[in-house]
């Protein structure tokens, strides 16, 4: 079975940052692409990130373009994300996804993706 347990979250002050990880296992890690995908409460989830199995290309949402870096160690199936310059509309809970392949097609789009629900990580963003 397909296990993506992200950590990292915190509670955080506006302008800081935090770095998100993810241990993968259950698949291939270095044949997909992966994502990360967060959710608000009251919200539906939303697409953040994404990068191709390789970490050659990655993709961004306008709204964390230039804050967040998404990386990759395939020795380690692990996935991350670092976050800068967190804004209070950052705060959700944060999930990594498996794509269903190897390139960036298909990694944005929400329904496409294989998410744990339930191993995800909290990011507060709060003075």
């Amino acid at each position: 079975d397909v296990q993506l347990q992200a950590s990292g979250g915190g509670l955080v002050q506006p302008g800081g940052s935090l770095r998100l990880s993810c241990a993968a296992s259950g698949f291939t890690f270095s044949k997909f692409a992966m994502s990360w995908v967060r959710q608000a409460p009251g919200k539906e989830p939303e697409w953040v990130s994404a990068i191709n199995s390789g970490g050659s290309d990655t993709s961004y949402r306008a709204a964390v373009e230039g804050r967040f870096t998404i990386s990759r160690d395939n020795a380690k199936n692990t996935l991350y994300l670092q976050m800068n310059s967190l804004k209070a509309d950052d705060s959700a809970m944060y999930y990594c996804a498996k794509a269903p392949g190897g390139g960036l097609a298909g990694s944005t789009l929400i329904n496409l993706l294989e998410i744990s629900w339930g191993q995800g990580t909290q990011v507060t963003v709060s003075s």
